[in-house]
C-alpha cells in the first residue's frame, strides 16, 4: 500500500534483480537446517530482510558480497572485491548505484512537476485543453529519436566526407576515390574546387569536320605546345587519327582528354569576345572534354599531370568558369607526391626519352605556377630549394611528313627553354623579394640590379631562328619583370629616384608594345587573362610614380646613375627614348591602358572591373598632366606639380594600389604581401 497522496513514482518499489545466497555480507545462522534462500527488498542503505518461510537470525559484518564468480567456485572468502582495502570509494555497490539513481530520479520528477505547474499558471485564464494522447506522445518521442539519429548519420557522412579532403591534400595520389569504391573522385573533387560557373552541357556531340580540326591542332601546336611541350607531339596527332577512323582503333580517354581540349584552348585563344563563335565553341569543346575528367584525372599517374598543364592552360583564357590558380595548386600537389620535383639518381636514368618527359613536365608545372602566383601577387606552390630537376635536352622533333594532314609541329623546344630560364630568373627574385621575410634586404639595390642584369642577358641569347611572335612575347615579360623586380616589395621598402625613373620609362615601353598587339585582330602566341592583370598592375605602378615624382620624370632632364658599389653590377640603363616630351609620352600611355584593357574586356568580364580601378586611379594624374602641358604652351615655367595633385608618398601609393588590385577580384587576395 502506498501513502495517502503519493502515486507510485514517488515510492518505487526497487527489487534486487537477483537472489542474494550467503555471502560475506550477511552471515546466516540458520535455526532450520536445510540451505534456504531469502529474498529481500532493499530500502536504503541498510537492508531489512524479510523471511517469507523461515526464521532466520542475521548479522551483517558490512562487508562487500563476493562476485558470481567466486561464489560458483567456492572461493567466497577470498574473493578481492570484497576486501576493505578495495572497496574504500572504488568499488561498484550496487546499493550505492540504486540510491543514485532514485536521487536522479526524483529531481527530474521534481522539474517536471514544477514545469507542469508553471504551465498551468500560465494556462490559467485559457481554455482548457486535453492532455495528449499517449500514442502521440510515444510518436513524437519516436520522430524526435529518428531525427536524431538521422542527424548523427549525416555528421557522420559529412565528417568522413571532410577527412577524405584532409586526405587528399597530403595524398594525391591515392587510389582510393575511384568510381568503383566511392561517389567522391578526385576529379569531382577538382571541380568542386574551381570551377566558378558550370560549364553547359555540349551541344553537339559530333565530330568537327577533318579540316577544322587539323587548324585548330596546328594553331595550338604553333602558338602553345611550343611553350609547353607536356606531352610528346606523337600522342596528339595518334589521338587525332585514332578518333577519325570511325572506331576501327580503340580510343583511350585520355586520347579523347587532350584531343578536345586542344581544340578547346586553341578556339577560345582565337576569340575576341565572349559572346562570337570561337569563345563559344571553346566552351563547348571544353563540355566534351570534362565528359572523361574521372577516368583521366586519377591520381597517381603523369598522365593525371598532363592532363591538369591542358586544364590549366584552358583557365587562363576562360577565368569566368574555372579558377587557374586552384588548378595549378592541384597539378604541384601531384608533382610533390610522385617526386618529379627531384630528378631520378643516375643509376636509375636508363631511358633518356622517359627521363626528358618527366622533366619536361615538371618545367611546364613550373612555369604555369610561377607565373599564375606571380599575377595574383601569391606564394609558389613549393620553392626552388625544394626542387632539383635539370633542364630537359632539346632534340629536333622529326615528323612524318608522309601525312596526309597538313600538321607540322615546332622543330625544337628553343622556346620553351627560354620560357623555363626566364621563369627561373623571375622565381629567384620574387621569394627573395616577396616571399622569404619582411626583415630589409641589405644592399636591396644592387640585388636588384644584379637579378635585372641577369635577365637582360637572358633577353641577349635569343636565337636569331626565334619566331617574331615569340620574341614579342618575350620582350612583354622581359619589361614587366623590370617592373615587378624595380617596385616597392617586402624587402626593398624605398625606391631610389633613379629606380622610380626606370619604372616610369619601362612601363611606359611594356604598353607601348602590348598595345598594338592587343588590337591585332589575330590572335598569337599565348596572350590570357593574366596579360590584362600585368597591364593593370605596370598602369598602377605608373600611376604610383607620376603622383609622387612627376616635376622629376616629366623635367626632360636626363637621369644620372648612381654610383655603383666595388664588385656590384652596375645600375640598369633606361630604355631608349624617342624625342616625344614625356608629358605626351604619360597622357599616351595612359591612354593605351584605358584602351587595352578595354578591349581584353570584350573578352574577359574580370578586365571591365580592371578598367574601372585604373579610370580611378588616373584620373587626378591626367588633370595634373593636362594642366601641366597647358602651362607649357602658355609659356609658363612647369616646375611644380599642380597644388591639387596629392604628394603621398611612393611607397604608401604602391601598398594602396595593391590593396585595390585585392578588391578587384578575390584571387588577389594575399597575407604575404604587403
Amino acid at each position: 500500500m502506498h501513502r495517502a497522496g503519493q502515486s507510485a513514482a514517488d515510492t518505487p518499489l526497487l527489487r534486487v534483480s537477483r537472489p542474494v545466497s550467503a555471502c560475506s555480507r550477511c552471515e546466516f545462522n540458520r535455526s532450520s537446517a536445510g540451505k534456504q534462500r531469502a529474498n529481500i527488498v532493499h530500502t536504503g542503505r541498510a537492508a531489512k530482510i524479510k523471511v517469507r518461510r523461515n526464521s532466520f537470525i542475521i548479522k551483517c559484518d558490512g562487508k562487500l558480497p563476493a562476485c558470481t564468480a567466486c561464489e560458483k567456485s567456492g572461493r567466497v572468502k577470498e574473493c578481492s572485491s570484497a576486501n576493505d582495502q578495495f572497496a574504500k570509494g572504488k568499488e561498484r555497490s550496487y546499493v550505492a548505484s540504486l540510491e543514485s539513481r532514485v536521487e536522479k530520479l526524483e529531481k527530474r520528477l521534481a522539474y517536471a512537476k514544477l514545469r507542469k505547474a508553471s504551465v498551468a499558471m500560465h494556462d490559467v485564464d485559457g481554455p482548457p485543453t486535453e492532455l495528449p494522447d499517449r500514442k502521440d506522445s510515444l510518436a513524437t518521442i519516436r520522430a524526435a529519436i529518428h531525427g536524431k539519429a538521422a542527424r548523427k548519420r549525416e555528421a557522420a557522412d559529412v565528417n568522413e566526407l571532410v577527412s577524405d579532403f584532409g586526405f587528399l591534400t597530403v595524398h594525391a595520389t591515392t587510389r582510393d576515390f575511384e568510381a568503383s569504391t566511392t561517389n567522391m573522385t578526385f576529379a569531382r573533387l577538382i571541380l568542386s574546387a574551381t570551377t566558378n560557373d558550370k560549364v553547359p552541357e555540349p551541344r553537339s556531340l559530333q565530330l568537327p569536320q577533318r579540316f577544322v580540326a587539323t587548324t585548330l591542332i596546328q594553331y595550338y601546336l604553333d602558338n602553345i605546345f611550343a611553350l609547353f611541350p607536356v606531352f610528346p607531339e606523337t600522342a596528339l596527332f595518334n589521338a587525332m587519327d585514332k578518333i577519325y577512323q570511325g572506331g576501327s582503333q580503340p580510343v583511350t580517354d585520355f586520347e579523347y582528354w587532350i584531343f578536345y581540349m586542344a581544340l578547346a584552348i586553341s578556339s577560345t585563344a582565337q576569340s575576341r569576345s565572349n559572346t562570337d563563335a570561337y569563345y563559344h565553341e571553346g566552351v563547348s569543346w571544353i563540355g566534351r572534354a570534362l565528359t572523361y575528367a574521372d577516368e583521366v584525372l586519377v591520381p597517381g599517374y603523369v598522365s593525371q599531370i598532363q592532363a591538369l598543364v591542358l586544364f590549366v592552360q584552358y583557365a587562363m583564357l576562360d577565368p569566368a568558369h574555372f579558377d587557374s590558380w586552384q588548378l595549378i595548386g592541384f597539378a604541384c600537389r601531384a608533382i610533390i607526391d610522385l617526386g618529379l620535383h627531384q630528378d631520378l639518381p643516375k643509376e636509375q636514368q636508363t631511358d633518356k626519352n622517359a627521363v626528358d618527359m618527366r622533366r619536361r613536365v615538371f618545367y611546364c608545372v613550373y612555369t604555369l605556377d610561377r607565373s599564375i602566383s606571380m599575377v595574383h601577387a601569391r606564394a609558389f606552390a613549393f620553392t626552388d630549394d625544394s626542387s632539383s630537376v635539370a633542364y630537359p635536352s632539346m632534340p629536333v622533333t622529326v615528323l612524318n611528313r608522309d601525312r596526309k594532314d597538313s600538321v607540322s609541329g615546332p622543330q625544337s623546344m628553343e622556346t620553351a627553354h627560354l620560357l623555363w630560364q626566364l621563369r627561373r630568373a623571375q622565381s629567384s627574385w620574387y621569394q627573395e623579394l616577396f616571399q622569404s621575410s619582411r626583415e630589409p634586404l641589405p644592399q636591396g639595390s644592387n640585388y636588384i640590379w644584379r637579378m635585372c642584369q641577369e635577365m637582360r642577358e637572358w633577353s641577349d641569347s635569343f636565337p636569331d631562328s626565334l619566331p617574331l611572335v615569340f620574341k614579342d612575347y618575350f620582350d612583354l615579360e622581359l619589361l614587366y619583370s623590370y617592373v615587378y623586380c624595380l617596385a616597392p616589395s617586402c624587402r626593398v621598402h624605398v625606391v631610389s629616384d633613379y629606380a622610380k625613373g626606370l619604372i616610369f620609362e619601362y612601363a611606359i615601353a611594356y604598353m607601348q608594345k602590348i598595345f598594338p598587339i592587343s588590337q591585332d585582330p589575330i590572335n598569337t602566341a599565348f596572350y590570357t587573362y593574366h596579360d590584362a592583370l600585368r597591364v593593370y598592375f605596370v598602369g598602377s605602378q605608373l600611376m604610383a610614380v607620376l603622383s609622387n615624382n612627376q616635376d622629376q620624370l616629366l623635367s626632360g632632364i636626363a637621369m644620372s646613375y648612381p654610383p655603383a658599389g666595388i664588385g656590384s653590377p652596375p645600375p640598369m640603363p633606361p630604355p631608349s627614348i624617342n624625342g616625344t616630351d614625356s608629358t605626351n609620352r604619360s597622357l599616351n600611355c595612359i591612354h593605351h591602358i584605358k584602351e587595352t584593357l578595354r578591349t581584353f574586356g570584350q573578352r574577359w568580364e574580370d578586365s571591365k572591373a580592371l578598367l574601372s580601378s585604373f579610370e580611378a586611379q588616373a584620373e587626378p594624374v591626367i588633370a595634373s598632366l593636362y594642366m601641366r602641358k597647358q602651362l607649357i604652351k602658355d609659356g609658363s615655367p612647369a616646375r611644380h606639380s599642380p597644388p591639387y595633385l596629392q604628394q603621398a608618398g611612393y611607397d604608401q601609393r604602391v601598398y594602396h594600389i595593391k590593396n585595390e588590385w585585392a578588391d578587384v577580384n578575390p584571387v588577389f587576395n594575399n597575407p604575404n604581401m604587403h
